[in-house]
């Protein structure tokens, strides 16, 4: 099993690319089972979860079709097109569903397309159960028959599904996607009330509306849907992934760094952005994306609450705790949108992060002068990247194993940190 070694202490320094957004490329790639045509992806990042979710589309008929890279950019740019012109199995396979909660974005567009899906139930998973109960009820009030039988969702129509109005108890950026998906070839109009406003849920609105889709209320709480015959081809540029980007400022920040972040867009960034500020980050847009200078700068402790978008992400909550626990002064970080996602709090304890957890859901960060190197155990995605960052500041040498969650979310972070300065290497066992 792989493992990442960092030998602490120095500056980051220099420039890094923003590839394409995960959160966003993986509901693009399911939209394409709504047409017969061919669906063209640009900016589309080199991830573990791409390949995953090629593969289920794949196993669905799905043809794929790497076109290449864009000119000196590296992995950078990928183009996929990918053609559904014959759904062949309407089944997402346990096997396939397990590896990424994502898969279940299958479960609209063939249910529009097709009259009928068979959808595995995800399962459980490291950062709480993040049911799929939305994505269920909204669908059965578009007129799916729905069925859980055997650890599967069983959906089917008669004919098309019917537009309707579905408002939603809590934000679900999941079942938002999927519904709208969904809601597109439905006969009348689908109003999504208290709609996630993300940026990747707007984008996968704006590439529906490239294929032909009539949806007002982009970026709003409330989106509406008119139903069309058909949808057709199209050619969709990824929207920049702000977490990637989130991730790599946080990581000049706390080394007290200072790099550009090339292909960012600060406007998708405020909520970050701000903190990293009141911290005594000077944050400063560029003509190629954002700069984050954190050089000579005595950093002081914030408290952050996550919220839905516009305000502060759930996934860059693990990171800034690095951050804070590197900061003078006290923080308090309160976690809102899933239960136990403060699995990375033991490890940086272990590295001599002074944390206390306060009813699960909020912790008290105490700014120590100096992280010190240890050993320690990835155990999601974001919380490798928080154990990253603080190896990145700590003192002496970190190993950090069970790092194949990274390859999930981040392309190439070993090289983008090695080429500013980190002394980090992938060992590969």
């Amino acid at each position: 099993m792989d493992r990442i070694r960092i030998v602490g202490g120095k500056p980051l320094r220099g420039t890094i690319p923003v590839v394409g957004a995960k959160n966003a490329a993986l509901p693009l790639m399911a939209a394409c089972l709504l047409i017969d045509d061919t669906l063209t992806l640009s900016n589309l990042p080199h991830l573990v979860d791409i390949t995953t979710m090629a593969n289920l589309l794949a196993q669905h008929g799905v043809e794929l079709s790497l076109n290449g890279d864009s000119p000196g950019g590296g992995h950078a740019g990928r183009v996929l097109s990918l053609t559904a012109r014959t759904i062949v199995n309407t089944t997402a396979p346990y096997d396939l569903v397990r590896k990424m909660r994502a898969s279940v974005l299958v479960l609209g567009p063939l249910v529009a397309r097709c009259g009928q899906a068979r959808v595995s139930l995800p399962g459980g998973c490291a950062i709480g159960t993040r049911p799929v109960d939305l994505h269920v009820k909204g669908l059965a009030r578009l007129g799916a028959e729905i069925e859980l039988a055997e650890g599967y969702i069983e959906a089917r129509v008669k004919g098309r599904l019917t537009g309707a109005q579905i408002i939603f108890p809590q934000v679900s950026v999941g079942a938002t996607e999927n519904l709208m998906m969904a809601a597109t070839l439905a006969e009348g109009e689908t109003e999504l009330v208290n709609a996630a406003r993300e940026p990747e849920v707007c984008d996968l609105a704006h590439c529906l509306v490239a294929m032909g889709a009539d949806i007002e209320g982009i970026g709003s709480d409330t989106i509406r849907i008119r139903g069309v015959d058909r949808l057709h081809s199209a050619h969709y540029a990824v929207v920049p992934d702000r977490i990637e980007a989130g991730t790599y400022a946080v990581a000049a920040a706390t080394t007290r760094g200072d790099i550009e972040l090339v292909g960012a867009r600060p406007e998708l960034m405020a909520a970050m952005a701000k903190v990293l500020v009141e911290t005594g980050v000077v944050v400063t847009p560029t003509e190629r994306g954002c700069r984050i200078d954190a050089s000579g700068t005595d950093l002081v402790g914030v408290d952050i609450m996550t919220e839905p978008y516009p305000g502060f992400p759930t996934d860059m909550q693990a990171q800034m705790m690095a951050l804070m626990a590197t900061a003078r002064g006290a923080s308090m970080i309160t976690e809102t949108i899933f239960e136990n996602r403060f699995m990375h709090v033991p490890e940086l304890m272990r590295m001599g992060a002074q944390i206390n957890i306060h009813r699960a859901s909020s912790a008290i960060v105490r700014g120590v002068p100096k992280l010190s190197g240890a050993q320690v155990m990835a155990t999601d995605l974001r919380a490798s990247s928080s154990l990253v960052i603080a190896g990145l500041a700590a003192a002496g040498e970190t190993t950090i194993s069970r790092v194949y969650h990274l390859d999930r979310g981040y392309e190439r972070l070993v090289e983008k940190l090695a080429a500013c300065g980190a002394e980090i290497e992938r060992i590969r066992d």
